[in-house]
């Protein structure tokens, strides 16, 4: 009865033209994501059926807003996660959960925490059956039931094998008296139940428990901001993810496993004990490591590293290790400096370099790489030509020598984006891949995948005239309301965001910074908000104030921003 004629996704809102009753309407819609708008889709013929009026359906739609109900994978207790996906519990939410967790966890073991599937009109012993075979096929190792229902089944079924222990409850109060810490160890929890159950008890007691300061990365905007960037490659093209320096503030580990799940070709780290952690979190794709040294050569060859190798000096010493160690042909990338004159062999080295290479078989050369020095700037053009000349008159000339061919890679987020022609045979994702790239000059719909908040902690009236802060740095020119933030310089918040610099979202609104950033804590001035109180929200950036407006008042880069928020801030990572 209802049709979809066409549907146009913009920044934050889709334009719907729908057909009900040989009668066509636009509908403008609040959301992007595919999930609210059948939800919305749905609601639409229901009003439709109830017969209100068009006009009326298109101005409340406008009206809504996002609920969050969504899977949050949050940091538990000892080293373990937990998925806290208790507003609901029917087999196909079930399933999602226990995919996502299954894909997350790898090796490391599952414990599940299942309620009764409540509501369902389905016969019981047909219904937990199939919970059962959904529980063993996804490497669950452990399950807690709680609930009647769900309880009976197992108990009649107590005969059967399955491949996980079961304790049985009968309610949420049960479980969290039998609970002890020492029964979760580095483990992924699914958390999964009605909301009669209460399983909010349970999450609070599972989660990790430090200050309210929290970093969201969105997994499913980073796969989002992937695939935009994957679209402007040329068929044959490979892409490397770079995840170095904790993955750009966003969790390595975490990033990482969705990286390889959508099969990117590399990935790249700085240092060697950054890939050593990922190698422990069970990531097979090939890595690079930059900053190669002797002392890392032991952990490279041990967990199965690439090195990128810059100099004489690192390129003998590692080709002594190797020999030492009787391999052959062990693969590393070779840095060219073409001219951001960081890292690399010069120009006038590569013959030195080419007949170097080829007169051993100890390495072999798997990629050979440069780094452009203003690709995301249109008046350096000139210069970055000139690198790319340079870089494959250079790649040529070493190819000819060894013998065989090897990955070319010199492109970054910016040259990916701008030229085509820059991409030879892989190119290098980073500060896009977290919507960190400047979106204004990128054309591309790239998603927020970090969003920082905070809480405010407590709210007062001052007068005009009182000051706020360190050395009496803010000094009110107006009766003024002050909320006290949880986040300071040791979370990452720049110091030298305050008075007035730094802005928060709080309430649909943005308060400006008042006197000095404090270690802990910053006040703002929420005057102009209404019944702002302790416990509200405050968005440092994120969907209403981008990372680039953020760097841009810091007087820095969207780089030094994410990477510098602190590991005590906690991440939670959402899967949409």
């Amino acid at each position: 009865d209802l049709q979809l004629i066409s549907q146009h996704k913009e920044n934050n809102s889709t334009r719907l033209v729908l057909q009900y009753q040989q009668e066509q309407f636009p509908l403008q819609v609040p959301f992007t994501d595919e999930a609210s708008l059948q939800n919305l889709l749905t609601c639409v013929l229901v009003l439709l059926q109830l017969n209100y009026r068009i006009s009326v359906i298109q101005q409340r739609v406008l009206q809504l807003t996002a609920v969050e109900m969504r899977m949050q994978l949050r940091r538990a207790i000892n080293q373990s996660y937990l998925l806290n996906d208790s507003y609901s519990n029917d087999k196909i939410s079930l399933s999602l959960a226990l995919q996502f967790l299954k894909e997350q966890a790898n090796q490391q073991p599952i414990i599940a925490i299942v309620s009764d599937i409540v509501d369902t009109g389905e016969p019981a012993e047909q219904l937990y059956h199939q919970v059962a075979q959904m529980l063993s096929s996804s490497g669950v190792k452990q399950l807690f039931a709680v609930g009647r229902e769900i309880s009976h089944y197992f108990t009649q079924h107590q005969n059967e094998t399955y491949p996980f222990s079961i304790q049985l409850f009968v309610s949420t109060q049960d479980v969290l008296h039998h609970l002890q810490e020492t029964m979760f160890q580095q483990s992924y929890i699914l958390l999964k139940g009605a909301r009669k159950f209460a399983f909010e008890q349970l999450a609070h007691w599972l989660e990790q428990q430090v200050h309210q300061t929290i970093m969201e990365i969105n997994l499913t905007a980073m796969v989002h901001n992937l695939k935009a960037y994957q679209s402007l490659l040329q068929p044959n093209t490979k892409l490397m993810a770079m995840v170095k320096a904790f993955g750009y503030g966003s969790g390595a580990g975490e990033v990482a496993r969705r990286l390889q799940q959508q099969q990117v070709d590399y990935l790249t780290v700085a240092y060697a004990d950054e890939g050593v952690t990922l190698r422990k979190a069970g990531i097979h794709l090939p890595i690079m490591v930059m900053s190669a040294d002797e002392y890392s050569f032991d952990a490279m060859v041990n967990y199965s590293l690439e090195p990128e190798l810059f100099s004489f000096q690192i390129l003998n010493a590692f080709q002594q290790y190797i020999t030492q160690q009787g391999l052959q042909q062990y693969p590393i990338h070779i840095k060219l400096n073409t001219g951001m004159n960081r890292l690399g062999f010069d120009v006038a080295e590569i013959d030195q370099l080419a007949k170097w290479l080829s007169s051993q078989q100890t390495l072999r050369v798997k990629s050979v790489l440069s780094h452009l020095a203003a690709s995301e700037e249109e008046k350096e053009d000139a210069f970055t030509e000139h690198q790319v000349a340079l870089f494959s008159n250079a790649c040529n000339r070493i190819e000819q020598a060894i013998g065989y061919g090897f990955i070319k890679h010199i492109a970054n987020t910016a040259a990916i984006r701008r030229n085509p022609n820059w991409q030879f045979n892989m190119v290098r994702l980073g500060i896009g891949l977290y919507g960190g790239d400047n979106v204004h000059q990128a054309n591309l719909p790239l998603q927020t995948v970090a969003t920082l908040k905070t809480t405010v902690a407590q709210v007062r009236a001052l007068k005009a005239g009182d000051t706020v802060s360190y050395n009496r740095s803010g000094i009110l020119n107006r009766d003024s309301i002050i909320a006290t933030v949880r986040i300071g310089y040791a979370d990452g918040y720049p110091r030298r965001m305050g008075n007035g610099i730094g802005k928060m979202w709080v309430k649909g609104a943005l308060a400006p910074t008042v006197g000095k950033i404090c270690m802990d804590m910053c006040m703002v001035d929420v005057t102009d908000i209404p019944n702002v109180q302790a416990g509200d929200t405050v968005e440092i950036f994120g969907k209403h104030i981008s990372i680039q407006e953020v760097a841009k008042s810091a007087e820095t880069i969207s780089y030094e921003i994410m990477t510098g928020i602190s590991l005590r801030v906690k991440r939670v990572y959402i899967e949409e």
